[in-house]
């Protein structure tokens, strides 16, 4: 993506609740070379913060009930995440949690948007979110896949004043026109139980070498490593437990 650092609207951090913390850490470690560091606080549940080198770049963290989806989630940056919260309910959307003081390092809320996909918003204090963006094992781009895309595109211009690059088959997202993401419209090769949500790429030295160490770690290859229109290579994979992300080659155009 052309961010290179959170903004307010862009995305600035994504995170993954899961069933298996431990496994997890060994997964994500071995495919996407993180040195993951858990909070040692009782209150901080286990939240574990991965890196590359010094910088944070993504979380592992317990899932908060057992009937929650292993998943993936993205952040976006605001200034205000209570008066934000306010223009998601007006916007149509629905809030799943009210923004929270979390420690000292900022302000967090989780919504819902017109077409069902789960969102984060973080109002940043100490904590700004990611400290590297577009380099092997940091997020490099993040993708929303819903089945009512002109619904979704009123949606987030309207809550983080988004800039869109019109295509036919994958308009873009954009800050003042520095793209950071995508919008895939779900048809029918998407089974009703896929429910619209973010998808975070990271980037990669190699996707096929990556996609061989995710197969060879347990996860799967949901989607084979593809070129796609000879300016960038990537593929979706899924780890054990059942996180949904993708990859790209870092230094593709477009990313």
């Amino acid at each position: 993506m052309k961010l290179d650092r959170p903004v307010p609207g862009g995305p600035c951090w994504t995170e993954l609740g899961t069933s298996d913390p431990a496994a997890a850490k060994e997964f994500y470690s071995a495919v996407l070379g993180w040195r993951p560091e858990t909070d040692p606080r009782p209150e901080a549940g286990g939240y574990t913060v991965a890196h590359v080198g010094d910088a944070a770049v993504a979380a592992l963290t317990p899932l908060f009930q057992e009937t929650q989806p292993v998943a993936w989630n993205v952040s976006f940056a605001v200034t205000d995440s209570d008066a934000t919260a306010e223009t998601v309910r007006a916007a149509g959307g629905t809030l799943l949690m009210e923004p929270v003081d979390v420690f000292d390092i900022g302000r967090f809320a989780v919504a819902l948007d017109p077409g069902g996909a789960v969102f984060q918003m973080w109002q940043a204090r100490t904590f700004p979110g990611a400290g590297l963006f577009n380099a092997p094992g940091a997020l490099g781009w993040v993708e929303l896949l819903t089945r009512a895309p002109e619904r979704s595109e009123v949606f987030y211009t309207t809550v983080f004043g988004w800039t869109v690059r019109p295509s036919e088959h994958y308009p873009q997202w954009g800050i003042d026109g520095a793209d950071f993401g995508g919008m895939m419209t779900m048809d029918a090769k998407f089974p009703p139980e896929v429910t619209p949500h973010w998808l975070p790429y990271f980037a990669v030295a190699d996707v096929d070498a990556t996609a061989a160490a995710a197969s060879g770690a347990g996860g799967t290859v949901l989607m084979e490593p593809t070129s796609i229109a000879d300016v960038r290579r990537i593929a979706v994979l899924r780890d054990p437990q059942g996180g949904v992300f993708g990859v790209y080659a870092a230094g593709d155009a477009g990313h």
